[in-house]
């Protein structure tokens, strides 16, 4: 039986980029956290990530204080869970140290608690196997990183409580991110679903000759994109169709739709198809670090984050 508790308390598991990101979002939302990571240096990097990112949570107006709130870092995972209101695990995406972890949980945490797994992939009715109450396991995935981007997929195992996703789905909703709930699990969930088939495509046309990699990142970018930031495909696909909404845009983009029969193949990649990729993309860095563009796309997101919490007030 799930118990209906009011979450004051969050233990984490993993405190990685995710994780990092988690502990400084649940802060900023006066939430008691404890977290827990095997890395020796695990502490300290989480303690600089938290000081690091925690002025984007100001300008976005998540907190007002002007550091973050003090957090217990606990030297194991039974020690850090065992008082705690709910669990959000973040271990790395191996379904085999993801199953491991989960019992170990499981295990040290009360049975009536829920115990949410951060997956961008794997499916939960995998990940419960060596649980002994798999009912209040879920999976609560988010988009990296948490602080800057809200959505939260939500799903159950094949042994799953749907109270434990009512519950969780409520918590996420206060904390101040966006769930989405799957009726049923499928790997990948939703999201990384529509990324890979954008992926697929890109990747095939980039390797086809049709295009850059630069053209392709631009053409997301400086057109749909900036329309996904506010409205999804299927809101973008019926304004298409002007006054006659959805409908309409059957009727007009149905017949010319039937004669592409290429689109959204699954495309394995060679060495060298890689190579060709690779080579692209660093030309596009022109000599910036991947941790150059993770700053550079999260000071973006703080400001898209604003802009979209200006709208929301209308």
């Amino acid at each position: 039986m799930i118990e209906r508790r009011k979450i004051k308390h969050i233990a984490l598991v993993g405190t990685g980029t995710i994780g990092g990101s988690f502990c400084a979002h649940f802060l900023a939302r006066g939430y008691r956290v404890t977290a827990t990571d095997p890395a020796p240096d695990g502490e300290a990097k989480l303690r600089a990530f938290v000081a690091r990112i925690w002025p984007q949570l100001r300008e976005i107006g998540a907190t007002k204080l002007d550091a973050p709130p003090p957090f217990a870092f606990a030297r194991d995972v039974a020690s850090c869970v065992k008082d705690a209101d709910f669990v959000q695990e973040n271990a790395p995406e191996t379904e085999a140290l993801k199953i491991k972890v989960l019992a170990e949980i499981d295990a040290a945490f009360p049975k009536e608690r829920v115990i949410a797994s951060s997956t961008s992939a794997l499916v939960m009715t995998r990940l419960a196997l060596e649980c002994a109450h798999p009912e209040r396991c879920i999976l609560a995935h988010p988009f990296n990183p948490p602080h800057l981007v809200p959505l939260m997929e939500l799903a159950g195992g094949e042994r799953t409580d749907p109270a434990a996703i009512d519950l969780a789905e409520a918590f996420y909703a206060e904390a101040g991110l966006k769930p989405v709930r799957l009726k049923r699990e499928i790997y990948g969930h939703i999201a990384n679903r529509l990324q890979y088939v954008v992926w697929n495509e890109a990747v095939q046309m980039v390797l086809q000759g049709y295009c850059t990699a630069a053209d392709v990142d631009a053409a997301i970018t400086e057109g749909p994109g900036r329309r996904w930031a506010f409205i999804g495909p299927f809101l973008s696909y019926m304004l298409a169709g002007g006054e006659g909404g959805l409908k309409r845009t059957f009727e007009m983009f149905g017949p010319r739709d039937t004669m592409a029969v290429d689109r959204a193949s699954r495309i394995r990649l060679t060495p060298e198809q890689q190579k060709i990729l690779i080579d692209q993309v660093e030309e596009m860095l022109n000599g910036r670090t991947p941790a150059d563009m993770a700053r550079a796309r999260d000071a973006r997101l703080v400001e898209l984050a604003k802009i979209k919490n200006a709208f929301e007030k209308d």
